[in-house]
């Protein structure tokens, strides 16, 4: 019997998107969360662990330290899980480019935009300024470059005239919800990789919005 894809998820905050995962690997039994790692030691989502039996640890950035030194200690506190792949679910750090490229094509990454659009903070406030008609979420492998890998996987929502940020987060939140547990069961499928900087779903090239159902 192979064993479970081994899943490390990092947090910064309230971690729904660790929960969406929990919830889908007890019904995908070849992934399981094995670790989660947080930056903020008063992360919601390390209580989410916690109720779910999984291990946590928390790296907490120390004062005057470089991004290169806080990367030297999240690393090993990765190592320690030695996970097959690494979920950032809303981890609010930008990482080194030396720790990505230890991991290509073995990190993942949740943006609330339908990239390329809006990299970076602020998604919702910008598209609503913008005046786009839809809006939404993408899954990307992680690459040095910010928010800027092969997308695997998009969802995208409507945009309603009276919405706010809070009502439009929400809508996107919920696809989120929907869209990750499902790149991290493609993953531990062995379905889904990344090769010559492109993201390749059953030996097929996913194009640049992402996996698209014929």
């Amino acid at each position: 019997m192979e064993s479970s894809c081994r899943i490390l998820v990092l947090i910064s905050g309230n971690g729904s998107n660790l929960q969406a995962i929990i919830d889908s690997c007890y019904d995908n039994l070849n992934a399981d969360v094995v670790g989660v790692i947080s930056n903020n030691p008063d992360a919601y989502g390390l209580i989410r662990a916690h109720q779910n039996e999984i291990d946590t640890s928390c790296v907490i950035s120390r004062e005057g330290e470089s991004r290169e030194e806080y990367d030297v200690r999240l690393d090993a506190a990765i190592s320690r899980y030695q996970p097959d792949l690494i979920v950032l679910a809303g981890f609010m750090r930008i990482l080194s480019p030396a720790l990505v490229e230890r991991y290509e094509g073995r990190m993942v990454n949740i943006h609330p935009s339908l990239l390329p659009l809006y990299p970076g903070l602020h998604t919702h406030a910008r598209a609503m300024e913008a005046g786009d008609s839809e809006h939404g979420a993408s899954v990307h492998f992680v690459i040095p470059a910010l928010d800027a890998g092969p997308v695997i996987l998009q969802a995208k929502v409507p945009v309603y005239g009276d919405d706010t940020i809070e009502t439009l987060s929400e809508r996107v939140h919920e696809q989120e919800h929907a869209i990750y547990p499902l790149v991290v069961k493609w993953f531990s499928q062995g379905r889904l990789q990344m090769k010559d900087g492109r993201a390749w779903l059953d030996g097929e090239l996913i194009g640049p919005n992402g996996y698209a159902p014929d």
